[in-house]
């Protein structure tokens, strides 16, 4: 089996009037994250990094920020995309990894449900998905609960 590995991140800023959209699942918060889709910048992370262990660039050049057709649209939508792409390469998922840099909310209670979401789309058991969450501990915009920001790494296949 061939074995590519791709890596991720993504960030994006909170402010109030927005739905908070992570790992696909919408989370009661007084805020959401800025973006031009929905701002999930989990999915964004994966997206990248799933990119990425394709030789593919990055979620911006795939889905720039200045096109109409993916403003507001649901970044669950722009995943179903990219696997779309990796199956036409033949390659599948093998592992994910994704860490979450918040101060809050409280993320882990939430992992369940979007292990729920993601596993299904990316084709996988639970068991190859991990989801982690931190904090900045203070530190920069994320410490101050101003952006969340994630780290993705994702391992794809191909047998020979």
């Amino acid at each position: 089996m061939t074995i590519r590995a791709g890596m991720g991140y993504d960030v994006h800023r909170l402010a109030s009037g927005r739905a908070l959209f992570l790992g696909g699942l919408e989370i009661p918060f007084s805020m959401g994250l800025v973006g031009h889709s929905d701002g999930d910048a989990l999915v964004h992370a994966l997206i990248d990094a799933i990119l990425g262990a394709m030789g593919e660039g990055d979620i911006g050049r795939l889905f720039p920020d200045n096109d109409p057709q993916t403003r507001g649209i649901r970044s669950t939508e722009l995943l179903k995309d990219v696997m779309a792409r990796l199956k036409k390469k033949r390659l599948n998922i093998v592992h994910a990894d994704i860490i979450v840099v918040a101060e809050r909310p409280n993320l882990g209670p939430h992992f369940p449900a979007m292990k729920n979401i993601l596993c299904p789309m990316l084709g996988i058991r639970r068991d190859r998905l991990g989801l982690k969450a931190k904090t900045n501990e203070g530190l920069g915009p994320v410490g101050r609960g101003k952006a969340i920001a994630c780290w993705a790494i994702v391992l794809v296949g191909k047998r020979s």
